[in-house]
């Protein structure tokens, strides 16, 4: 898809493409605002989930992220599918209290090799299966598979994209990575999420891009 031709390129700061490097940035602001913002009894009290670690990875957004651009070898344009996902997967969970998710640093890591998982299998032709996934992930053959099932039922197995909501995602992917190049007083909030707006289910993450350039 030709809208997200600049994201393509390599991150000045990361070995990775500048699409992963501005989606990482992104999950890994909403999760550290999430563990900020929870409670010790709001975390003991957060709803069973399997995309919940027991325990925080000791792996950085970042990194993580970085591990499944080298190695996943899926193209550019998987990881816009995979952020559009998740936030399909976050907007259905504020409508259905049994799908209730936060982004934090519990869940983060399962979200987002189980988004680029499902958005590979959908964009590209030819993809490594589950169990490769899986160790990528670093988690076992069986957590990917019921992770992945949890996933598509979670996002209605809404799974096509259409080209002008791609191009939406694409925008505020490039905010992104505009606003951490941008010098640090400069704060960008563009978050998963946000209320729907509009007649594009990503219209307020666009509007989200926008008031804070």
């Amino acid at each position: 898809m030709a809208e997200g031709a600049e994201l393509v390129g390599e991150s000045a700061h990361q070995d990775m493409p500048r699409v992963v490097a501005a989606l990482a940035g992104i999950l890994e602001r909403v999760a550290g605002r999430n563990d900020a913002a929870a409670t010790p009894a709001e975390l003991a009290a957060a709803p069973a989930s399997p995309f919940r670690a027991t325990a925080k990875p000791g792996i950085s957004v970042r990194a993580y992220a970085a591990r499944i651009a080298r190695f996943a070898g899926c193209s550019p344009a998987c990881y816009v599918v995979a952020y559009i996902y998740l936030d399909r997967l976050l907007r259905r969970g504020r409508r259905c209290l049994a799908l209730a998710l936060a982004v934090d640093s519990y869940s983060v890591h399962r979200l987002l090799i189980t988004a680029v998982l499902s958005a590979v299998k959908f964009m590209d032709d030819i993809c490594y299966n589950n169990a490769y996934f899986a160790k990528v992930g670093g988690i076992s053959l069986a957590e990917m598979n019921y992770l992945e099932v949890d996933f598509l039922f979670g996002v209605g197995f809404d799974l096509n994209v259409t080209p002008e909501t791609f191009a939406d995602y694409c925008a505020v992917l490039q905010s992104e990575m505009l606003c951490a190049a941008a010098p640090p007083t400069r704060l960008h909030y563009c978050c998963l999420s946000e209320d729907d707006a509009g007649s594009s289910s990503s219209s307020s993450l666009r509007e989200a891009a926008m008031e804070a350039s």
